[in-house]
């Protein structure tokens, strides 16, 4: 056996992570901007140097990798598991350091009197600032091992951040953020639904009081895992703060036969001292070269048309042809089929499950439509829900065990469907069998929008045993499985909207559906929280309904064209509702997002601080030629006239012609500065530094400017 290094060094570009090595069990000494060659490890060690404090332990138990009851800490330990013996109390020995590569590594440790080993797998992506960080148990002795809680690797806080963001909402209101300051106890929130769930997406931000978009330090963390997940930031009495995130294990989920192990999902970390905008700006660079496929990465995101909000379900194939020959005219390039196309679906009360073709309103099957959209130049896609089933179906009808259930406990009701145990081998057999044999009739299907609407209430698999972890496992190999089957074929990961937006899902998926809600003013908050940890090309963002059918808001159609422009843009509405002068308007916010799509699904985001009047931010390609950047008045300003508008990320050394891009049509109360701007050649220095005077528009308004480098 080789000698354990006392300490371990990954880099990247800007980032280093040093692991301490030098006790029982790893910790992580250091994390953040990137250390010079001057500074050593050792020098780090001193310079933390803590004394005995009074009524205190002589040495404090440390804040490790996995910190442990046997180590004396008093915090929430990073594994939880018990067995007839001692396994509650494990005291691992680190045994072995195995440096994979210059930027990854695996630590072993061992408890050879409780037979369990402990396995930790850092890497920091040397190009784009992110480490992937997850733990591993490997039961070795003979008597099984239960599992209660096993965290991925906790990262010790510095002790200057004090302050903490989470994400939080609801149905159609999704990735709302709360700060708070960090206090003496555990921030804990823990979700339980069987998915990653509207009200507590699993993405934790550790900032300091004066980090804003541009400017400060911030670690963001995410776990990427699709079921239940618990987070937890604690300030501990001596001062020390941590962050630990991992997968909620329901009570015997988990068990470990001899030779069996469980894996941690993924976390995500990354940092910046140049704000939140940077710190995402990592994230995204990592998600479109490292969890996207490079197929993904070399298509063009086409403009969608989903029925949902048209028709809902309310099928009918000459309404549907005509529908697709609206949209076609205004520049759509692919149609999604929504939920109502299969056997008895004339509501939300019956037929899932049963994924045949309802020929009651398909007489001929769906050929007739699919061609006709093919030949007006869209691809087809189309909707499911395999992960459900209604008790008004055949396949429930037929298979009334294949359902999660707790015995003796009734069901709670939800939308009139039930839980399918993807656990179980002949569920998704079928599952794979029935929306293989769709795709294989139809191969001109080549998206599939895969949804999920209801929480996993009663989440007991055949054996009475709680199933969630198998069933998000079984989920992400179903995926794969129809992918490998259909080459090409695009899945949309929708749960209700964004109740299934992780890294864990789009691992396996193609794009997430941001929220339910297309109201555009809704929009700008949903996808500026997404924002965080999401780049614009995955994130599906809809022009929708003139009156929005959640919040009953009229939105005029120049803004919610605009906000939907910035994401994977689509419309979702009955498009015979617009009038001549909307469809001109729409075709040609439809024709400047394709003009610019590229460019936007490429480049770097730069959020502007918001004062809750307006919601603004840009984009900027690598080498600083081109910017987009928006202006999105929410409410009116209380002043007579808004503040300006102060650009960000350009070259300061460069200048830009500035255009108004967006609207085509000016409504102005009185001649603006819009009317002189127009094509100007302006400082960056100007732009950023001295800002440019807003002009008064109405709310419910978005300005769109370009600027080119001159």
């Amino acid at each position: 056996m080789s000698a354990i290094p006392s300490y371990i060094r990954l880099e990247s570009q800007s980032l280093s992570l040093l692991l301490d090595c030098r006790n029982r069990t790893p910790a992580l000494l250091y994390f953040g901007k990137k250390l010079t060659e001057a500074t050593t490890a050792q020098m780090l060690t001193l310079l933390c140097t803590r004394q005995e404090a009074k009524c205190s332990v002589v040495i404090e138990a440390p804040i490790s990798l996995t910190p442990l009851n046997a180590e004396g800490f008093t915090g929430a330990p990073g594994l939880e598991l018990s067995n007839e013996q001692q396994a509650w109390s494990v005291g691992p020995q680190l045994t072995a350091v195995r440096q994979l590569s210059s930027h990854e590594v695996e630590l072993v440790s061992v408890d050879l009197l409780r037979h369990i080993e402990l396995t930790h797998l850092l890497s920091l992506d040397e190009q784009y600032d992110v480490v992937k960080a997850s733990t591993a148990v490997r039961n070795l002795g003979a008597e099984p091992l239960q599992m209660h809680w096993c965290a991925a690797p906790t990262f010790m806080l510095p002790d200057h951040l004090t302050q903490l963001t989470s994400f939080e909402g609801r149905w159609s209101n999704e990735f709302q953020r709360r700060t708070i300051d960090l206090f003496l106890g555990s921030f804990l929130r823990e979700n339980r639904k069987g998915k990653t769930s509207h009200d507590n997406f699993p993405g934790v931000l550790v900032h300091g009081k004066n980090t804003s978009e541009q400017q400060g330090e911030c670690f963001g963390f995410h776990l990427a895992w699709s079921g239940n997940h618990r987070s937890r930031v604690e300030l501990l009495a001596e001062g020390r703060s941590y962050l630990q995130m991992g997968e909620l294990l329901l009570p015997g989920e988990m068990v470990l036969q001899q030779g069996e192990s469980y894996q941690s999902p993924v976390l995500y970390a990354s940092w910046s001292d140049q704000g939140f905008s940077a710190l995402s700006r990592n994230f995204h660079a990592f998600v479109r070269h490292r969890l996207l496929s490079k197929a993904q990465r070399s298509k063009p995101r086409p403009v969608h048309y989903n029925t949902w909000e048209g028709i809902y379900f309310q099928h009918d194939v000459e309404t549907l042809k005509t529908l697709a020959d609206e949209v076609a005219a205004l520049g759509v390039e692919r149609f999604v089929l929504d939920d109502g196309w299969f056997k008895g679906r004339r509501g939300d009360f019956a037929g899932l499950g049963d994924w045949t073709v309802d020929a009651a309103v398909y007489p001929q099957g769906l050929s007739p439509l699919i061609n006709h959209v093919n030949s007006l130049g869209m691809e087809f896609g189309i909707w499911f829900e395999p992960e459900m089933v209604n008790p008004d179906s055949d396949l429930y009808r037929a298979h009334p065990d294949w359902v999660l259930q707790t015995s003796g406990n009734p069901q709670l009701r939800f939308r009139n469907q039930l839980v399918l145990d993807l656990s179980r081998a002949e569920v998704t057999n079928y599952l794979f069998s029935a929306i293989d044999a769709i795709l294989s009739q139809y191969p001109l299907i080549r998206y599939i929008k895969w949804d999920i609407n209801r929480d996993l209430n009663h989440p007991g698999n055949a054996l009475g045993k709680p199933a969630v972890h198998q069933q998000t496992q079984a989920l992400y190999a179903l995926i794969d499985r129809i992918k490998a089957a259909h080459p090409g074929l695009e899945i949309e990961s929708c749960s209700s909207g964004g109740a299934r937006i992780d890294y864990g899902v789009l691992a396996h998926t193609d794009r997430v559906w941001t929220s339910d809600s297309n109201d555009a003013l809704d929009r700008l908050q949903i996808q500026r929280g997404c924002s965080f940890f999401f780049p614009s090309n995955v994130m599906g963002a809809h022009v929708g309904p003139r009156d929005c059918h959640i919040t009953g808001r009229r939105v005029t159609l120049e803004m919610r064209a605009a906000v939907a422009m910035f994401g994977h843009m689509g419309i979702e509405m009955d498009p015979r509702e617009l009038t001549s002068e909307e469809k001109v308007a729409l075709r040609a916010a439809i024709q400047l997002h394709k003009q610019h799509r590229e460019f936007i699904h490429q480049s770097d985001l730069y959020r502007l601080d918001s004062d809750g009047d307006c919601i603004n931010f840009g984009l900027v390609n690598k080498d600083k030629t081109k910017a987009l950047f928006t202006y999105n008045v929410v409410r009116e300003t209380a002043r007579t006239l808004p503040a300006r508008y102060r650009f960000t990320g350009l070259d300061v050394k460069r200048q830009y012609r500035i255009s108004l891009i967006w609207p085509t049509q000016l409504k102005e109360y009185s001649p603006s500065i819009l009317r002189l701007i127009q094509g100007e050649i302006l400082s960056a220095e100007a732009l950023m530094s001295f800002g440019m005077q807003l002009p008064i528009v109405h709310p419910q308004s978005s300005l769109v400017f370009e600027l080119v480098a001159v």
